[in-house]
């Protein structure tokens, strides 16, 4: 029996199941949350089942229409204000600026995030075990979202994100949505030493350091989560949320590349609500 579509939402309404809220603080008028792999409304087959919203390029990709499906449903279900903007991820730090919804037919920019202070548009990023980072001014009028594996982590992601909101950092609120969590997610010597090299600044290393709990020798358990709060409150971000889920730790709720190898991917999307009433 095929999944049924799911119930609309209505705009700044109770989002469908099969969608997890950002648990932040974020201001009026500001939406914000990720997909779950369980979505009713997901049309994927197995290995991607059921909501996946990415991985259709190549032979071992989804097929692209039940991507296109999904996305379509997505947007009906969450009751977006205007197609996402999808980007086209390299683990990079390119930030893409969107100043209005996407236009049809165009291709995805290659980034691995996005700023908007227009109402109404949407920004998206795709992640199986990654870090999603969703951004909100406390004024409620710039907000970012940051697709930060360790690569892009490492590479400052997140500070090109914040600097292209042009909003000082203090006044910034971030959401860590769904990724490998640190009691799962093993990486070797060259990851850490990625991290352990970035900045000389005093007592750096030794935080970055406590991100990592040695497993066997050469390898290491890594705390995305950590590490991102530390390089936020680098910056002046102190006011971050989330950051308790482990995409490897739960294969009915997340996708996991680190789990499953060919899977689907999830997405964690953000905007600002365009009615008056916010």
């Amino acid at each position: 029996m095929s999944p049924g579509p799911a119930t609309p939402a209505a705009p700044g309404g109770p989002l469908p199941p099969g969608l997890l809220p950002a648990g932040w603080p974020a201001p009026p008028g500001v939406r914000a949350f990720s997909t779950r792999r369980d979505a009713s409304f997901g049309q994927s087959l197995p290995p991607f089942d059921r909501l996946n919203l990415g991985n259709a390029r190549g032979p071992a990709g989804d097929d692209p229409a039940a991507v296109a499906a999904n996305r379509a449903a997505l947007a009906e279900a969450a009751g977006l204000p205007s197609a996402p903007h999808w980007l086209r991820q390299v683990h990079g730090v390119a930030v893409h600026r969107a100043e209005g919804p996407p236009p049809p037919e165009t291709p995805e920019p290659e980034a691995d995030a996005a700023v908007t202070a227009r109402p109404g548009v949407v920004l998206a990023v795709l992640h199986a075990d990654c870090l999603p980072v969703l951004f909100a001014s406390r004024a409620g009028d710039v907000v970012g979202a940051a697709h930060a594996g360790w690569r892009g982590l490492a590479a400052g992601v997140l500070e090109a994100t914040v600097a292209a909101m042009g909003t000082p950092p203090g006044d910034l609120l971030a959401w860590l949505g769904p990724a490998a969590g640190p009691a799962a997610y093993e990486v070797g010597a060259e990851v850490r030493e990625a991290f352990l090299e970035a900045r000389e600044a005093a007592g750096w290393r030794d935080a970055t350091a406590a991100a990592f709990r040695p497993t066997r020798p050469g390898h290491w358990h890594m705390d995305l989560y950590a590490l991102a709060r530390l390089r936020l409150a680098a910056l002046g971000l102190t006011a971050v949320s989330g950051g308790g889920r482990c995409t490897i730790g739960e294969p009915m709720a997340f996708f996991s590349h680190r789990r499953e190898g060919r899977t689907g991917r999830m997405a964690s999307l953000v905007w600002i609500d365009a009615s008056p009433s916010g």
